[in-house]
């Protein structure tokens, strides 16, 4: 998965369910929600365009997602991948405070999903009765990334292991690492009921 900046070595086994027999024992109470996506992409300042895209990549991560269930959620894409949507929104809440809160805004945060225990939990240890509060989750640490980084120049700068980057780096890094997640969103919600589209 990757893309956060650090190295995850020696994967952990997945420990969560994979949607099989297990996940039939929970009946279905929830859907992911319906997402309007607001194109408004056209032509602006590097500020309101950075906002706007990584606005817009959020808002499709849970536009792939919108009516499935939990159980679907969790559904892997291939062995030994643990790919699922609900561990890309996951990752996805964990990446966003990551690099806004942490490393930016350079808040004493503990990591989302016991990841200090797992490095992988965000995508292992899932389960569809927690999708919901894992939806909530993504959508609380999008609003506070955006607070992190409220009144901030583009310019303003900070240091992660020796190295100088400023925030204007965050936010196109950010853009990249949903605009490649987005593309498995694809995939994944395509094996899951045939869905495709933008």
């Amino acid at each position: 998965m990757g893309g956060y900046g650090d190295a995850r070595p020696g994967r952990k086994p997945a420990s969560a369910v994979s949607c099989g027999a297990v996940c039939e024992d929970w009946p279905v109470t929830w859907r992911a929600p319906e997402v309007s996506r607001v194109d408004d992409l056209a032509s602006a300042p590097e500020r309101q365009a950075l906002e706007a895209w990584l606005k817009w990549h959020r808002e499709t991560l849970l536009f792939k997602c919108q009516g499935l269930t939990g159980e679907q959620l969790c559904e892997r894409s291939v062995p030994p991948s643990a790919l699922s949507l609900l561990g890309l929104v996951r990752h996805m809440a964990y990446v966003e405070r990551v690099w806004f809160r942490i490393r930016f805004g350079r808040q004493d945060l503990d990591l989302l999903f016991g990841m200090e225990q797992n490095d992988n939990a965000d995508f292992d240890e899932i389960v569809p009765q927690q999708a919901k509060a894992d939806f909530d989750t993504f959508r609380a640490e999008c609003d506070l990334a955006d607070e992190a980084a409220r009144g901030h120049s583009l310019d303003e700068k900070f240091e992660r292991r020796g190295e100088i980057l400023d925030l204007r780096w965050v936010y196109i890094h950010m853009i990249e690492e949903y605009a490649r997640h987005n593309g498995h969103a694809d995939l994944l919600r395509e094996r899951i009921d045939g869905v495709t589209g933008d």
